[in-house]
């Protein structure tokens, strides 16, 4: 009851002072781009926009979506419990300073995650404010720019999604296209032109105080070992903004890939070209790449990129084979990946008993069968399942350590004496013992099911 009084009390803060000037406005307001490869600019950019930011209904959907997202705090320290009071305090001079054009963003707080392939992948994430300021611009823009993108786009919209992206290309290849152009755009989000995103966005955006706001979102700087470093080009991946900000830049390629009849898809900064033979494809490679860095001004990755049978590329995850009727595979480097994961959650040093192993394993399991899952092979499923299964046997041998114990273990889940005894001091590496008769027999498939152990992979 106290939350919800508190939550009234918030949207009450948002309300006040607004004075009823917010106006609903439609996409349709903004006339869309031409087909061709060229835009136009609209002939009537929506004005008055940071009215419709601030209006309390569109306020309190923004906080209500930066609360469930959760995240860590940005430069300030304050975190999403503490934004409510914050806001209680201080929305009305906040609000003001936005519809005066005053607002001034904090720098974003550096964070670095390796990347799967290798490398580091730089975050910078805003304070939890900035993130809700962001968060009330996104659902703003997003009805302008959204009807508009290309139907090849599959990234960061709404009821679209990687699956979609991957049968897509599927499609594609079932239709004879069995060479693929793949381009990696290089550190995509660090390089994007300010000046060319700016003029795209007042194609549609009217009002000059979001621009500037925009802007200074973009030149925020980043804060690393308390020095900030300022931004001068750049989408810093962490905001909510940043995927819409993005699309809009690669909605120029995409047009362009239309208006030359290409068959494409592309997933963020991934995008594939499908093509009838290598020929076409190498010829595909060279005039794209050449419009991504001359008009663009972005870079592609020439050591990731390659003209090549989709078979032998990696597709958000999945391969596609080629044939009478391609066939969605698991990329072999997504497979390895879901190896080193589970050894992690499996390592004997973690200090947990099998039961905490079976829950912590299928926390995990249950998103990546719920992705991987879209796989058209059953048996890596299947042969995955019993990879789990047969590392689960191996770490318990370990933990078991000696033969006199091994021995014990053995016979106290029904394995005879002798078994036992032949298993015990017959086996000392582990992944051998793994594959023992005895050890499948008192380890069996039952016991994990008992445990609670997803299965990826059911007959």
């Amino acid at each position: 009851m106290n939350a919800k009084r508190s939550d009234n009390q918030l949207r009450l803060a948002f309300a006040e002072g607004s004075g009823g000037e917010a106006r609903p406005f439609a996409a349709q307001e903004v006339e869309s781009f031409t087909a061709a490869g060229e835009t136009e600019r609209p002939v009537n950019p929506v004005t008055e926009m940071m009215e419709a930011i601030c209006n309390p209904e569109n306020m309190s959907r923004a906080y209500g979506q930066v609360l469930a997202n959760k995240g860590a705090g940005g430069v300030d320290g304050m975190t999403v419990q503490q934004l409510r009071d914050y806001l209680k305090a201080h929305w009305p001079d906040i609000r003001e300073q936005l519809l005066g054009g005053a607002y001034k963003p904090r720098p974003v707080r550096r964070v670095e995650i390796p990347k799967p392939d290798g490398g580091v992948r730089t975050l910078g994430i805003p304070t939890v404010l900035d993130r809700l300021i962001q968060q009330a611009i996104l659902q703003v823009l997003t009805p302008l720019w959204e009807p508009t993108f290309s139907t090849h786009s599959y990234g960061f919209r709404p009821k679209r999604s990687a699956h979609q992206a991957v049968a897509a290309a599927q499609a594609y290849i079932a239709e004879g296209r069995t060479w693929v152009v793949d381009l990696d755009l290089e550190k995509f989000f660090d390089r994007v032109n300010h000046d060319r995103l700016m003029a795209r966005l007042a194609w549609r955006v009217g009002d000059k105080r979001l621009l500037r706001l925009i802007r200074a979102y973009l030149n925020a700087g980043v804060m690393e070992d308390g020095l900030v470093s300022p931004t001068t080009e750049g989408t810093p991946q962490g905001g909510p903004l940043s995927p819409l900000l993005s699309n809009i830049v690669l909605d120029e390629l995409d047009r362009e890939l239309e208006h030359r009849g290409h068959a494409f898809v592309r997933y963020a900064d991934d995008c594939n070209i499908y093509v009838r033979s290598e020929k076409a494809g190498q010829r595909v490679m060279k005039s794209v790449s050449d419009f991504i860095t001359r008009r663009l001004q972005l870079k592609v990755n020439e050591s990731k990129s390659a003209v090549d049978r989709p078979s032998r590329r990696k597709f958000l995850g999945f391969t596609i084979a080629e044939g009478a009727k391609p066939q969605r595979r698991i990329a072999p480097q997504a497979r390895k990946r879901f190896r080193e994961k589970v050894r992690e959650l499996t390592r004997r040093t973690r200090g947990v008993n099998a039961k905490q192993m079976a829950s912590a394993l299928t926390v995990y399991l249950r998103g990546w069968v719920g992705y991987f899952g879209f796989c058209e092979t059953p048996w890596e499923l299947r042969d995955l399942d019993g990879w789990i299964r047969r590392r689960l046997r191996a770490v318990a041998w370990k933990h078991w350590k000696r033969g006199p114990t091994r021995c014990r273990e053995l016979m106290r889940r029904g394995i005879s004496r002798d078994d036992a005894v032949n298993a015990a001091w017959r086996f000392h590496n582990p992944w051998r013992a793994s594959r023992s008769i005895a050890l499948s027999k008192a380890l069996p498939q039952t016991l994990w099911d008992r445990l609670g152990l997803l299965r990826l992979y059911t007959p």
